[in-house]
């Protein structure tokens, strides 16, 4: 078979360079295909050219045509793909990532499958946003008020620092026009975290759905990990748009662009994978592509190989 052009699909090891790529990035309304290996973006005002390997996640919006062949690249240079809607505020689907090893998540899954470590991980969680004081009793009622009354404090914080009026969080999903210019700006900072965090979540092959401190959704885990850094990235951002354009600006657009600078000037994906890996108890640095098969008694065992039959006694 003739060999295609193009980069050479990723090692598994080359995931921690996640850390050096452009966030993500936003496109409605374009064809996308491939040329060797960037993705060829053309809508009604050109054609650019994206090297795949420099981008962590592709917001692909209304209006957008991608073929086969782009999907192809995207998929091998480990680039996270999410189908979302119009000024990226919701989320419709995503595409497969590119590790392939379930160490992280095998991590998870035993650490939210049983009481006692479920919530010491959500202690965790709420001990980073509190650094000076011990959470390490609290109930997670008591975690939750103590969370609520600090979001409050920093939506506050925020307004007197921009002089945006603040009243309460209120939008709606279904029509992001309908919400005040603040609102607004928070939907658009909010999801192009939430597109971040679910980036380097799958990247690091663990699973978007196993929350510690929400539950029930396909992306409870997202919403936990992107709770961490919206008082120092979401929140702020979105205030400080708000006080620069009015509602008959494109204030979506504005917030998405101010998030990208935000991300790559305060270096945030090398926080994002420092923590959670640190969240999940994982201390290797790359994780290999191994299958092998368990074995109750004998732990785990060599895949691709020919087993003849068992001929000992089975005293189970």
């Amino acid at each position: 078979m003739k060999s295609q052009p193009g980069a050479k699909k990723p090692e598994i090891s080359e995931l921690s360079r996640i850390k050096d790529r452009v966030t993500f990035l936003y496109l409605e309304h374009a064809k996308l295909n491939r040329q060797d290996s960037a993705i060829v973006v053309a809508d009604s005002k050109g054609t650019v050219f994206v090297p795949a390997a420099i981008i962590s996640v592709l917001m692909l919006g209304p209006g957008v045509d991608v073929t086969h062949r782009a999907m192809e690249l995207m998929g091998d240079s480990g680039m996270s793909v999410v189908w979302v809607g119009e000024r990226g505020v919701r989320q419709y689907a995503h595409g497969r990532s590119l590790n392939h090893s379930s160490l992280l998540t095998e991590a998870q899954a035993k650490l939210v499958s049983n009481t006692q470590s479920r919530l010491a991980v959500a202690r965790k969680m709420y001990q980073m946003r509190f650094p000076n004081e011990d959470v390490s009793k609290l109930s997670m009622q008591q975690l939750r008020g103590k969370e609520g009354a600090r979001v409050r404090r920093v939506y506050r914080q925020q307004s007197e620092r921009t002089n945006v009026p603040w009243s309460r969080r209120e939008y709606n999903p279904d029509d992001f026009n309908s919400g005040t210019p603040i609102n607004q700006a928070l939907t658009a900072a909010h999801q192009a975290l939430y597109g971040l965090s679910y980036s380097v979540i799958v990247a690091l092959g663990a699973s978007p759905a196993l929350g510690f401190v929400h539950t029930g959704h396909d992306l409870a885990f997202v919403y936990d990990f992107a709770d961490l850094y919206k008082a120092d990235y979401s929140i702020p951002v979105a205030f400080s748009i708000a006080s620069q354009y009015s509602e008959n600006d494109d204030i979506g657009a504005h917030t998405r662009l101010a998030m990208r600078d935000a991300f790559t000037d305060g270096k945030l994906m090398i926080r994002m994978v420092a923590d959670l890996k640190a969240l999940l108890g994982i201390k290797t640095e790359n994780e290999a592509d191994i299958v092998n098969l368990w074995d109750d008694r004998l732990g785990l065992q060599k895949f691709g190989v020919q087993y003849t039959e068992y001929e000992g006694n089975d005293k189970r």
